[in-house]
């Protein structure tokens, strides 16, 4: 039972090595009858450092099921990689929006309105004083 070579690729492109990687063979569930109760075609991985988990039976075959399920275990690490440099550069950028310079006519606004609001405050007066 050997795995294609590309998925091994994969996972040392993202520094993660099939060791980490629990892999069992269970029972499947569902519809089948005898053979789905019989036999343990069922893959089930699971990557300790991120405790992600990967479940397959799709196919008859244990063997095609296993192919399956690594192919899917590759897709979701890619993905929470992926999802956490975009979080990295949404953050960058958000840093830059706050802290770059205002533009004249938002100076020009912000002190309008801090006008107006001063005098709306400076009509109350103080409680008690009549």
């Amino acid at each position: 039972m050997t795995l294609p070579s590309q998925i091994f690729e994969k996972l040392a492109a993202l520094g993660v090595s099939a060791s980490e990687v629990e892999e069992k063979f269970v029972r499947g569930t569902g519809p089948g009858g005898q053979k789905i109760n019989k036999t343990s075609s069922t893959v089930w991985l699971r990557h300790g450092p991120t405790g992600i988990e990967v479940r397959c039976q799709r196919e008859r075959s244990q063997t095609a099921n296993r192919a399956v399920a690594w192919a899917e275990l590759v897709l979701k690490l890619e993905a929470r990689i992926r999802a956490a440099r975009l979080a990295v550069v949404a953050g960058r950028e958000a840093e830059r929006r706050r802290n770059r310079p205002k533009s004249r006519g938002q100076k020009l606004r912000m002190i309008q309105a801090k006008r107006h609001r001063a005098g709306t405050k400076a009509g109350r007066g103080r409680p008690g004083m009549d």
